[in-house]
């Protein structure tokens, strides 16, 4: 058992690694620019605030 563990420590590392680039790849995709571009600029609106519904519970 103890011999197996620094494999999977390094298998962890490694897996982590993929996992990481491929979200990154996934967020930085060109495609998707004008939908970040659209959520960037929402606290730049100079639209008035709207009214807060009271929270109701059933």
């Amino acid at each position: 058992m103890l011999a197996i563990y620094p494999l999977l420590k390094a298998a962890w590392v490694v897996w982590f690694f993929l996992l990481f680039g491929f979200i990154l790849a996934w967020v930085l995709r060109p495609g998707r620019r004008h939908a970040y571009q659209a959520l960037a600029d929402i606290p730049l609106r100079d639209e008035a605030p709207r009214a807060r519904r009271p929270n109701r519970s059933i």
